[in-house]
């Protein structure tokens, strides 16, 4: 049984509370004031002029991708280290993910391979932000405007990070945001976009809601779709909210403690964190390089579930994988870096309650299975 979960949700502020309070104003569903108040206040703290919360973070790449006028045939330039929700989105409207290797140095989608993946079909790129660190925006938004793509930050693991000191999320035309059960902030399920174009926004909040008019009631002048977010979700989402600086200093504590107890282990590597970034501290990463640390990921973590530690190795590459590997041999992409880092990277419990001395055993654990020991 597992003693050390590698995510537990922090829910020990107003959430109860609040939630108590949509249940006794009855407005449970897709209307209510706590929707109101955390796009507001999930606006200003990415520095955008819109949020819209949806129902998932799947939901809000797939929105992104709506209301930018992604269509089949379009190709769009993704890393292929990420979660698959990012291609699934892609293809949800018909588009082709186009895989690009990633950045040894932020493990984000690399920009000096950009233009070398651009065609006649490219519409645009989407940068993850990966466990958390920003990918390099400037670079992609320049090669973006070179040659008249948009951008969509994938910021689902990356609440509140930076880059070069402004918030990710609006650093392209859209960014997207997931709320799952293991992330910084949270409501079981949600996400949102953030975005600061008006008339984009109008058409994003027209696609989520059935595609009904913003003034006039019942009547729909395009296909849309369910979409939206409850007001109870949204009421966990303010609580937590409120207490945002206290958990990420809470889980920064922690990433500095890892690296404290971990930093002299033969083999053990650390996520390189770029002098531009301000990383969200979402999930604490390391790589186990095989000849120097004598064991391989999956036997480390095998024997971490043995002694009751949960973790989880990196992504699957997305190119490697049935729904998308025909198409990848075609363009005969070849992605070292993505593969690499993907079978040596795992992740570690990473949670606001985890206490030091869980740190301390976990990290014992690994010192003292390495065969270089």
């Amino acid at each position: 049984m597992t003693k050390i979960p590698v995510a537990i949700p922090d829910l020990s502020g107003n959430e109860n509370k609040y939630v108590s309070d949509a249940i006794e104003s009855t407005w449970i569903s897709s209307t209510g004031a706590y929707i109101d108040q955390f796009e507001e206040e999930f606006a200003n703290k990415c520095d955008t002029d819109h949020v819209l919360s949806v129902c998932n973070g799947t939901v809000a790449l797939h929105l992104a991708l709506l209301a930018l006028d992604v269509r089949p045939g379009d190709e769009v330039l993704i890393p292929s280290l990420t979660y698959i929700a990012t291609a699934n989105a892609v293809r949800y409207v018909g588009a082709e993910p186009v895989f690009v290797d990633i950045d040894p140095d932020t493990w984000c989608i690399d920009p000096n391979l950009l233009e070398e993946n651009i065609t006649r079909r490219t519409k645009g790129i989407i940068a993850v932000h990966l466990y958390g660190h920003p990918a390099d925006m400037d670079a992609i938004n320049h090669i973006a405007a070179v040659h008249g793509l948009w951008v969509v930050e994938d910021a689902a693991e990356a609440h509140f990070a930076k880059y070069k000191g402004i918030p990710v999320g609006g650093l392209g035309q859209i960014g997207t945001f997931s709320f799952y059960g293991n992330k910084i902030l949270t409501c079981g399920e949600g996400g949102a976009i953030a975005l600061h174009d008006k008339q984009l926004a109008v058409r994003a909040r027209t696609l989520r809601g059935q595609g009904m008019d913003p003034i006039r009631q019942y009547y729909f002048p395009v296909t849309g779709y369910n979409f939206r977010l409850t007001n109870i979700a949204c009421a966990i989402l303010c609580a937590q909210l409120e207490r945002s600086e206290e958990i990420i200093a809470r889980r920064m504590e922690i990433f500095k403690t890892y690296r404290e107890l971990l930093r002299d282990i033969p083999g053990i590597g650390f996520q390189p964190f770029a002098e531009w970034a301000d990383p969200a501290p979402w999930l604490f990463c390391i790589t186990v390089d095989q000849e120097s640390y004598g064991r391989s990921r999956d036997e480390l973590m095998e024997f971490l579930a043995e002694k009751g530690v949960d973790t989880r190795p990196f992504f699957v590459p997305l190119h490697t994988l049935p729904p998308f590997r025909e198409e990848s041999k075609c363009r005969n992409e070849v992605l070292p870096v993505t593969c690499k880092l993907s079978f040596s990277g795992m992740n570690l419990p990473t949670y606001a309650d985890l206490r030091d001395d869980n740190i301390s055993e976990i990290s014992q654990i690994i010192r003292n299975y390495s065969d270089n020991h």
